[in-house]
């Protein structure tokens, strides 16, 4: 199992900057791969980036690339989301998940999921 905590959420002015954080514990391997999604109210859950463990690869979205930046502190077990340049509809819960081995855009393929931590950006 693995187990995965997200913090960092919170409310920001449009054009401001959250960094997320996401905590992997328990059982991992070298080739995981970490992904983010968002799900604003009334919408589906939406692929934001995802990053692999073990070459550091990364894959972003077209609607965040450029303004987003995910990154590993491996001593941590941690990877974060750094968001800057952020609009109004940025504004979601933000959820990390698990999965292995590519970097995919689907969330079939991350079967590990945080709890989410809800992102506010006001206009």
């Amino acid at each position: 199992q693995v187990q995965l905590v997200e913090s960092g959420g919170g409310l920001v002015q449009a054009g401001g900057s959250l960094r997320l954080s996401c905590a992997a514990s328990g059982r991992t391997f070298s080739n995981y791969v970490m992904g983010w999604f968002r799900q604003a109210p009334g919408k589906e859950r939406e692929f934001v980036a995802a990053i692999r463990w073990s070459d550091g690869n990364t894959y972003y979205s077209d609607s965040v690339k450029g303004r987003f930046t995910i990154s590993s502190d491996n001593a941590k077990n941690t990877r974060y989301l750094q968001m800057n340049t952020l609009k109004p509809e940025d504004t979601a819960v933000y959820y990390c998940a698990v999965g292995w081995g590519i970097l995919s855009a689907s969330a079939e393929q991350y079967p590990y999921w945080g709890q989410g931590t809800q992102v506010t950006v006001s206009s």
